[in-house]
């Protein structure tokens, strides 16, 4: 058998090229999200729904969201999702439906729910993949005409190519966007579902409207809003002298248009002010007039570890738009019905330069169950309180683990729930000094929703398809203390509510045994019928007076 001919280096060099991102993609769409079918129909939702959200709020409109999914084979699925938002300017939308890595957000630092440029075009990218067939989209400014385009991607040169492009004269909104994709999916209920999705979306998202109409359905399930404004627009800020490595510094340095040193700290990063930058110049041993352009690698590493050891203040936080504690105790009242809620915020907190915070919802005690309550006059009685709510809901039994609901910049994360820093951060936590039963290494047992929503400049996913939160110690520290002090009012709800039964015992025994006491001082001291009856009830009066003291 003739020996195989080994390559030189010359046949090597020949053979090598450059890859296209959405060429990459296409062979490893698992790091986006789409490793199955039923995950991929999620994904595709997922990522029109938040784009949606983002595009609306950044306008100023109380988002009204609608999405269809329509069978059309076994495992084929028409995907549609319409918004009420500010439309798109005719001449992006190619663009931003047929290109990976293309957006507005990723040089942003503030609050948005997108970061990457990936998600919207990696779905329709997947349904030409699977089904030949790119996105359909139609779109509306205030100013302009609707506008339809029906898109492919070259992924081999990561552009779109345009297969319709047509005016339309009756749509039928003043502006919004229509996004249609049809893809090879699984369509399944239960969690980590498109309907645990759209569910958790409405609870972080207590201003949106959301119509979701599931394959099979004739009507669609409506989320109405439970809150009438719109959430404040965050800042954008500048970069923070912490989160910047080196490498970034000597650019920043390179592309500057300030011309002396001393103005591009002040410039170019938030919380450096004159005085500061003194000091970092003077630790740094450079001039306040050196030129930044001409600072060599050894100058800039010295101003680098410079910038470390100054004290500088934490980045502002008006970059920043948390869900606010009233919203997600309304999001929590209103898909998930429960007895008790405790919802806590913790103060902004920075991780590598970039700030963040942390807001927690507990929902615990799930109504159709026996419970004590106090009246105004002080007595306990049982009752057993409906539903209120017409909707499934989130609350378990209470003997099965609680259920932890994970938010991102207001994005529910569904999957990967072990390797994510939320989950980490609740077994952590000793749950047993707040009433609840939990085993070593697990998540605490009970009727209750444990909801931790991070809100963030720059959110440290641990993949592309951004469904866990890595356990940055800043991150970890900050989600404990924020659910302990939730806990704590948790803790103090139940232990009420033993001390209430407990004493609703005590009466049943006393209430109880009352007129064999009577019978027994009618014997004893010679009371006749009436007598006893006055004796059992001026007991009963004194027991009364007793509990009230």
């Amino acid at each position: 058998m003739a020996s195989r001919k080994h390559a030189t280096a010359e046949e090597m060099a020949r053979a090598q090229k450059e890859i296209s991102v959405s060429e990459f993609f296409a062979k490893n769409r698992h790091l986006l999200g789409f490793d199955n079918p039923r995950k991929a129909l999620l994904t595709t939702i997922k990522e029109a729904v938040d784009n949606s959200l983002d595009a609306c709020e950044e306008a100023g409109i109380l988002p009204e969201i609608s999405v269809t999914i329509e069978q059309i084979e076994d495992d084929r699925f028409r995907v549609v999702v319409e918004d009420n938002g500010p439309g798109i300017v005719r001449a992006q939308i190619p663009n931003i439906f047929g290109k990976l890595l293309y957006g507005s957000k990723f040089h942003s630092r503030r609050q948005s729910r997108g970061q990457q440029g990936i998600g919207i075009s990696a779905a329709g990218l997947y349904g030409q993949m699977t089904t030949g067939k790119g996105p359909r989209i139609e779109s509306r400014t205030r100013r302009g005409k609707a506008h339809r385009y029906e898109i492919q991607m070259d992924f081999t040169k990561n552009k779109p190519l345009i297969t319709l492009d047509q005016e339309l004269d009756d749509w039928p909104r003043p502006h919004g966007t229509t996004f249609a994709v049809t893809l090879e999916a699984s369509y399944q209920r239960g969690l980590r579902s498109v309907d645990d999705y759209i569910k958790q979306t409405a609870v972080a998202n207590p201003h949106a409207e959301i119509r979701y109409q599931p394959p099979g359905s004739d009507e669609p399930r409506v989320y109405p809003r439970a809150v009438k404004e719109v959430p404040e627009r965050p800042a954008e800020i500048k970069p923070h002298p912490y989160g910047v490595e080196l490498g970034e510094l000597m650019k920043m340095l390179r592309d500057t248009r300030c011309r002396w040193l001393s103005s591009f700290l002040q410039e170019e990063f938030c919380r450096v002010g004159p005085k500061v930058a003194r000091e970092i110049i003077a630790a740094a041993g450079l001039g306040e007039r050196s030129y930044p352009t001409r600072i060599a690698r050894e100058e800039a590493d010295r101003l680098y570890r410079a910038i470390q050891k100054t004290r500088i203040s934490a980045p502002p936080t008006t970059c920043l738009s948390p869900i606010g504690e009233e919203r997600i105790r309304e999001g929590l009242m209103k898909e998930c019905d429960a007895d008790f809620y405790s919802v806590a915020t913790r103060p902004p907190a920075v991780y590598r330069g970039n700030p963040f915070q942390i807001e927690v919802g507990i929902a615990w005690g799930k109504p159709g169950e026996e419970r004590l309550e106090v009246d105004q006059r002080g007595r306990i009685r049982k009752t057993k309180r409906k539903r209120t709510t017409d909707t499934e809901d989130l609350l378990g039994a209470a003997d099965e683990p609680v259920r932890v609901l994970r938010f991102a910049n207001r994005v529910p994360l569904l999957f990967q729930q072990s390797s994510c820093a939320f989950t980490k951060a609740v077994i952590q936590t000793s749950w047993k000094n707040y009433g609840l039963s939990q085993a070593r290494g697990a998540l605490p047992t009970g009727s209750a929703v444990i909801l931790v929503h991070m809100a963030s400049v720059w959110v440290p996913f641990t993949s592309e398809a951004k469904e866990a939160i890595a356990p940055y110690p800043e991150i970890m520290k900050e989600v404990k203390l924020a659910l302990q002090e939730a806990g704590r009012r948790l803790g103090a709800h139940i232990r009420k509510g033993k001390r209430v039964a407990s004493e609703y015992q005590k009466r049943n025994y006393i209430e109880k045994y009352l007129p064999h006491v009577g019978v027994g001082l009618q014997e004893i001291l010679g009371f006749d019928d009436e007598e006893r009856e006055e004796t059992v009830e001026a007991l009963r009066e004194s027991m009364e007076a007793a509990r009230k003291i």
